[in-house]
Parts: structure tokens; C-alpha cells; sequence
């Protein structure tokens, strides 16, 4: 018996494994990563460095539907990263570089904007999928840098939506895989 659970074990846990980042530097505190759908924008924010030109305000954080860092490339859907900074100031001048695919006109494969995070609140960073051009398959990373030092560097594996209509289909968007 002792055998077959250690058997179990071993198949299923690289399945069930919690999300991690790749690297978190002393100055953040906690960190949360996940899948989302996307929340409803209060309004946008000017992020020149971005191929949409904005960056989404929300009113509030949304909930995660997943801990998990494989993403269905499908309109709704989104992922990213709730943070807080050790410092109760939390840390301003933070900048957040998405790494992905080649996209767009000119098969850009970063984007960045600057923001913060908050030490007692702490932060939500996330990219949405709003775009055809932004559904792309294939690694995806964010980084949050201060002062030339990465804060954490997080990734992401997008995939088709037939390969996740588990999350595909959770944010309403079915018809992305008939």
C-alpha cells in the first residue's frame, strides 16, 4: 500500500505543483501569482511603452480563478501578479516589463510601463487579453524592476484554449473553442 501512494505522489504532483515565481528579491514581502478574468476598467493609464498605448485601472483587484501559470490564449482571460513590498511605504518608481512572443506591426516582444507597490495594501500587476494580435502562444514573463534590480520575475506559459477550456471557458468566453 505504501508503495502505491509513493507511485500516486510522484504522478500527480508535478500536476497539482503551486504557482512560483522565478526569482523575489528581499524587498517584497509576499507574492500571489495566478489567472484571471478580466475586471471591469475604471479607466486607463498613459504607458507610451506598451503596443496598446494604456495600461487598465481597476477599482478593485480581481479574485484569481487559478494559481496555475498555464494560460489559454483567449479573449478575457489574463494573468499576473499580486504583490506587497516589505517596506509599509511600499516602493514607487517600479517598472513592469511583459516579455512574450513577437506581436503586432513591428513583432515587438516586450512591453513596459512604470507603477508601484504598496507596502500595506500591496499591488496587482496583470496583462488581459484584449487583442488578436496579443494571442500568442508561447513563454510570457513578468518582471518588476526598481533602480536597474529586478523586484521578482514571474512566468507564464500560454497555450491555445483547447489545451486549458477548463480556464478558456471559466471567464465566458466558450466561443473561442468551437
Amino acid at each position: 500500500m505504501k508503495h502505491w501512494l509513493t507511485i500516486f505522489c510522484l504522478i500527480i504532483a508535478p500536476k497539482v505543483a503551486a504557482a512560483q515565481a522565478d526569482m523575489v528579491s528581499t524587498e517584497i514581502a509576499e507574492i500571489e501569482i495566478g489567472i484571471l478574468c478580466a475586471p471591469d476598467t475604471i479607466t486607463t493609464s498613459p504607458a507610451p511603452d506598451t503596443l496598446a498605448g494604456i495600461t487598465h485601472v481597476v477599482d478593485e483587484p480581481p479574485n484569481f480563478v487559478s494559481n496555475g501559470q498555464v494560460v489559454p490564449a483567449a479573449f478575457g482571460v489574463g494573468f499576473g501578479v499580486r504583490s506587497r513590498a516589505l517596506r509599509a511605504e511600499g516602493l514607487d518608481n517600479v517598472t513592469i516589463v511583459i516579455t512574450h512572443p513577437p506581436m503586432g506591426d513591428n513583432g515587438a516582444t516586450t512591453q513596459s510601463y512604470t507603477t508601484g507597490i504598496g507596502g500595506d495594501g500591496g499591488s496587482f500587476t496583470f496583462y488581459q487579453f484584449d487583442y488578436a494580435y496579443e494571442l500568442q502562444t508561447g513563454p510570457w514573463t513578468i518582471t518588476a524592476m526598481r533602480n536597474d534590480k529586478p523586484l521578482y520575475t514571474v512566468s507564464f506559459d500560454v497555450v491555445a484554449p483547447e489545451n486549458r477550456p477548463d480556464l478558456a471557458s471559466v471567464c465566458g468566453y466558450v466561443d473561442m473553442l468551437s
